[in-house]
C-alpha cells in the first residue's frame, strides 16, 4: 500500500536560503574564468600541510582507541556500556577525515608527487577496505561525467519507466525507513562489490575484478594493486582477531567502520541529491553544467571534522586538485560569479535525508518544458 504524497514543489525553506531550481542554460561564464577569480594560492599543494591534518587525524584516532581498550575496561559497567557508543560514534567520524584525506590522494590534491598521493591513499584506503585504485579511478570518471544519467557513475537516477517494480511499494514510511537503514548499512560494499546503485554497464561490475568493464587495459594491473592492498589488510585484522577475538575486533574497529562507510553514503548521497538540482542525459549535458549539478551542505561542527568536503564541493568538483584547506576560501570567491548556479543547503541533517529519500524518486523531464533532455527529480506514482 502506498501513501499519496503532496504534490510536488520546487521551492523549499532550506534554512535562510529558500532554494529553487537550479539554471540549466549554459552560463555566460566559463571555467577558466571562475579559475582565473580564485587566488593562485588556493591551487598550491603542501606536503607538510596535508600530511599536519593526516597526522591530527591519526592521533585522535589513536587516542579513542587507547580509551576504548585501556580506560573503558576499568570503567564501571554501566558507565562503560554507555561508553562503547561514544566511542564508535568519535572514532567514526574523525576516520572519515582520514577517508577523505586519502579521497584527496586520488585527486593527486595531497601533494606535487603523485607517486606519494598513491602510496599514502592505498595505506589509508586499504586499511579502511576500501579498494584506492578502484575507486580513484571510477570516481574520477564521476568527476568527469557528474549529472549524466547516462554515464556518472554512482547514485545515477533512473526515468520513471526504469524503476524496479516493487519501488512503488516502498514509497511509505516503512518503506523509507528500510531504504535508508539498508542504505547506510550496506550501501556502500553493495556499490563496490556489486555495482548497486551505480551506472549500467553492459556485464557484471566489480571494483574488485581487475577485468571488469569500469577499468581500461592500462588501469587492470593497479587494480590488482588495490586488491593486493585489501588482502593485506584483511591478513592484518585477521590476525589481530586471532590474537585478541573476533568480538573485540568488531567493538574496536567493525562498529567504527560501519559508521565511516554509513557517513560516506550520506554525504555522497546528499552532495548530488537535491530537488533543485537537474541531470542531463547526452542531448543536454556538458561538463560544467553536470559539475555545477551539486549542493554544497551544512555539517556544523562536522564540517571541520570532515575537512569540508561537505560544505564545499561545489568548489571540489569544479577543481578537484585543489586541497581542501583552501576550499573553503575558494568558495567564498566563486559564491558570487556562480550567481543562481550554486546551491547550498543548511537544512538540519535528518531533516535533509528524510526529504531527499521521500521526494527524489526517481527523475523525468518537465511535460511543458522543450529541454527534454534535462531531468528533474520526481515523486508521484
Amino acid at each position: 500500500m502506498t501513501v499519496k504524497e503532496e504534490p510536488f514543489h520546487f521551492h523549499y525553506g532550506c534554512g535562510d536560503n529558500g532554494l529553487q531550481r537550479s539554471p540549466t542554460e549554459k552560463p555566460a561564464f566559463t571555467l577558466g574564468q571562475i579559475k582565473k577569480a580564485i587566488p593562485p594560492h588556493c591551487f598550491e599543494r603542501s606536503i607538510l600541510r596535508s600530511f599536519s591534518y593526516l597526522v591530527h587525524d591519526l592521533l585522535f584516532a589513536v587516542l579513542f582507541l587507547y580509551f576504548a581498550v585501556a580506560v573503558m575496561p576499568k570503567l564501571p559497567s554501566g558507565l562503560a556500556l554507555a561508553a562503547w557508543p561514544l566511542y564508535w560514534v568519535l572514532q567514526g567520524c574523525i576516520l572519515i577525515g582520514v577517508w577523505v584525506i586519502a579521497h584527496e590522494c586520488g585527486h593527486h590534491a595531497f601533494s606535487d608527487y603523485s607517486i606519494l598521493d598513491d602510496v599514502v591513499g592505498l595505506v589509508l584506503h586499504s586499511s579502511l577496505l576500501v579498494p584506492y585504485f578502484s575507486w580513484k579511478y571510477s570516481h574520477r570518471r564521476h568527476h568527469s561525467n557528474t549529472g549524466s544519467i547516462e554515464r556518472d557513475e554512482v547514485f545515477v537516477p533512473k526515468p520513471k519507466s526504469a524503476l524496479s517494480w516493487f519501488t512503488k511499494y516502498l514509497n511509505n514510511l516503512p518503506g523509507r525507513v528500510l531504504t535508508l537503514a539498508i542504505t547506510l548499512s550496506l550501501g556502500w560494499p553493495l556499490y563496490l562489490a556489486f555495482n548497486v546503485s551505480g551506472r549500467a554497464y553492459p556485464r557484471f561490475a566489480c571494483h574488485f575484478d581487475p577485468y571488469g568493464p569500469i577499468y581500461s587495459d592500462r588501469e587492470r594491473g593497479q587494480i590488482f594493486i588495490s586488491d593486493a592492498g585489501i588482502v593485506a589488510a584483511s591478513f592484518v585484522l585477521y590476525r589481530v582477531a586471532a590474537s585478541y577475538g573476533f568480538w573485540w575486533l568488531v567493538r574496536v574497529y567493525g562498529v567504527p567502520l560501519l559508521i565511516v562507510n554509513a557517513w560516506l553514503v550520506i554525504i555522497t548521497y546528499l552532495q548530488h541529491t537535491h530537488p533543485s538540482l537537474p541531470h542531463y542525459d547526452s542531448s543536454e549535458w556538458d561538463w560544467l553544467r553536470g559539475a555545477l549539478a551539486t549542493v554544497d551542505r551544512d555539517y556544523g561542527v562536522l564540517n571541520k571534522v570532515f575537512h569540508n568536503i561537505t560544505d564545499t564541493h561545489v568548489a571540489h568538483h569544479l577543481f578537484s586538485t585543489m586541497p581542501h584547506y583552501h576550499a573553503m576560501e575558494a568558495t567564498k570567491v566563486i559564491k558570487p560569479l556562480l550567481g543562481e548556479y550554486y546551491q547550498s543547503d543548511d537544512t538540519p541533517l535528518l531533516k535533509a535525508m528524510w526529504r531527499e529519500v521521500r521526494e527524489c524518486i526517481y527523475v523525468e523531464p518537465d511535460e511543458d518544458s522543450k529541454q527534454k533532455g534535462v531531468l528533474w527529480y520526481r515523486n508521484e506514482f
